[in-house]
């Protein structure tokens, strides 16, 4: 499924009916988002920004939030150095990765963000 494709649909609950992906499943849905990598056993999805400044860093967060909210499905997010960003992305209720951790990837990957240069 292309990043295009999974960002039109909408995250489902979960809890209870479906299974974690496969680490076949993960390959496939990661050959679009090459900006995303499989991390803790196939656990979960992680990307990594380094935004401009603190104030861009803020504002793509709340950027993010936004979309987790709507979406009801909740990332980790880390700040650090205060302009180095972290995502984590996994289904807690299968204990690894469903296609949600997918569509708000790909949903995030649409959102803006100014990086730092050079």
């Amino acid at each position: 499924m292309t990043t295009t494709e999974l960002s039109k649909k909408k995250c489902e609950p979960c809890e209870g009916k479906v299974k974690a992906f496969t680490k076949g499943d993960i390959t496939k849905y990661l050959q679009d988002m090459p900006e995303w990598k499989a991390t803790d056993a196939d656990h979960k999805i992680t990307r990594a920004y380094a935004a401009k400044d603190f104030k861009t860093a803020i504002e793509f967060i709340n950027k993010v939030a936004a979309i987790a909210e709507q979406e009801q499905h909740h990332p980790d997010i880390h700040l650090t150095d205060y302009r180095n960003l972290r995502i984590d992305l996994s289904t807690h209720a299968v204990k690894g990765l469903s296609e949600n951790d997918f569509i708000l990837a790909a949903k995030i990957n649409a959102l803006p963000i100014e990086l730092k240069k050079g």
